[in-house]
């Protein structure tokens, strides 16, 4: 049902095919799961295909390693027309000892369109409940305007490569 999911969390075991040569799971995996648990708030929240359009400010602080529980939380921060702004964290905590850390946290946006191929559509608006819920909703409205200027300078690096 639209505009009830605002948060999904996904939970597992970091396996040994998750991993680098170095032990520590691949950031590419990491970002993989961020995009699934984006995509998953996004389509309970809009209860529409989605569509990622950015991943903002994501910075790998911990590392995360074989037999780690791993938590990938997706949280709604700020709602647009079409757009819908997540908080992603993922946490890693070692099982033997139960040491929580924050491993990776970014910002992303997804859009919702009417059909895979088609166009954007709009979504339920979100509301923040608390001072928290409205502090992350300032920062996803400050990194939309620093995304406006990212967009400028990539129509002009598209302009300069044709």
């Amino acid at each position: 049902m639209p505009g009830q999911q605002s948060e999904v969390t996904f939970r597992f075991l970091a396996e040994p095919t998750d991993v680098n040569f170095g032990g520590k799971v691949h950031g590419g995996m990491v970002m993989k799961w961020i995009d699934q648990a984006g995509y998953a708030c996004a389509v309970g929240w809009s209860g529409a295909y989605c569509v990622t359009a950015s991943v903002s400010g994501i910075q790998f602080v911990a590392p995360i390693l074989i037999g780690d529980m791993v938590s990938v939380r997706a949280r709604l921060i700020h709602t647009g027309t079409s757009s819908m702004h997540f908080a992603v964290d993922v946490l890693a905590r070692d099982l033997r000892n139960d040491e929580h850390r924050l491993a990776t946290s970014c910002v992303m946006v997804f859009v919702a369109l009417d059909r895979p191929d088609g166009k954007p559509t709009p979504v339920p608006h979100w509301e923040p409940r608390d001072d928290s819920e409205r502090q992350l909703q300032a920062q996803a409205k400050q990194l939309l305007e620093l995304s406006k200027g990212m967009e400028k300078l990539v129509d002009l690096r598209a302009a300069s490569l044709s």
